[in-house]
């Protein structure tokens, strides 16, 4: 069955209205917003060579203390997924929507920054940003040109200020989402009149949290998922289908009513 097939009509103009009418607009995305642009998601990237390998041994401060080499090696090989991936009609229909709207914030779990890529000038970046590095034990943040970004296996470099190795600028296993992040997401949530889940399984937290303060704050919650979530019963709205084939169709139909 086609996108088109499969969403209701009323459905669309519902959804469309309720954002075209809000002040304040939050626009939540999951892995599945990056899986249309070729990203895998953490799990699927434990493929190939990296299939033998628990996550705790990729993706927390224990492992990269314990082989750097191996789990610096395994980002630089992510990150070249990301920089070579390209922001799909649903990223493109998001930056259009802020846009369109007094005020719309990007809150993603996803560290690609390919919402940024499409345009978007206001997004939160709750686990962090891939195609960033930052220093294991001061947390200084590197400016400087990525080094080594190629398919040998090498040790991380050192951080210019201080010499600590450099790692990713993502929330590992085990640790704290940033602060600010948090802060602005969950305020934003809980001011916000409509809330716009897109492409998440609601199984990840406390990200999962945020439709939930929306709706008890009486915002409008539509969702965007080819399949059902773990969130789709607390929405007003559910929009089956792709973000890249649905978002545009959305986008439009706001346009249509603010224009």
């Amino acid at each position: 069955m086609s996108e088109k097939a499969a969403v209701r009509p009323e459905d669309l103009a519902r959804a469309a209205d309720a954002l075209a009418g809000a002040r304040r607009v939050v626009v939540s995305t999951g892995a599945g917003m990056s899986k249309e642009s070729g990203i895998p998601t953490f799990r699927d990237a434990l493929e190939g060579l990296w299939a033998e390998f628990d996550p705790q041994e990729l993706a927390t401060e224990q492992g990269f203390r314990a082989n750097p080499r191996r789990v610096w090696s395994w980002y630089a090989w992510r990150r070249r997924r990301v920089v070579e991936a390209a922001p799909h009609a649903g990223h493109l229909a998001v930056t259009e929507l802020q846009r369109l709207l007094p005020s719309v914030t990007v809150v993603t779990q996803n560290v690609d920054g390919l919402h940024a890529a499409a345009g978007s000038e206001d997004v939160v970046e709750l686990h962090g940003n891939i195609r960033r590095l930052r220093c294991l034990d001061a947390g200084h943040l590197f400016t400087g040109e990525i080094p080594g970004e190629d398919d040998t296996e090498r040790d991380p470099p050192p951080c210019p200020a201080c010499g600590s190795p450099l790692r990713p600028d993502v929330v590992w296993f085990g640790e704290m989402l940033p602060r600010v992040a948090v802060e602005r997401a969950w305020d934003d949530a809980r001011r916000c009149d409509a809330l716009l889940l897109v492409g998440t399984s609601g199984t990840v937290w406390p990200a999962a949290d945020l439709p939930h303060i929306a709706r008890s704050n009486g915002a409008f919650v539509i969702e965007v998922n080819p399949e059902t979530s773990e969130l789709t019963g607390i929405a007003n709205v559910f929009l089956q289908g792709t973000a890249g084939g649905l978002l545009p169709r959305l986008v439009h139909e706001v346009r249509a009513r603010v224009g």
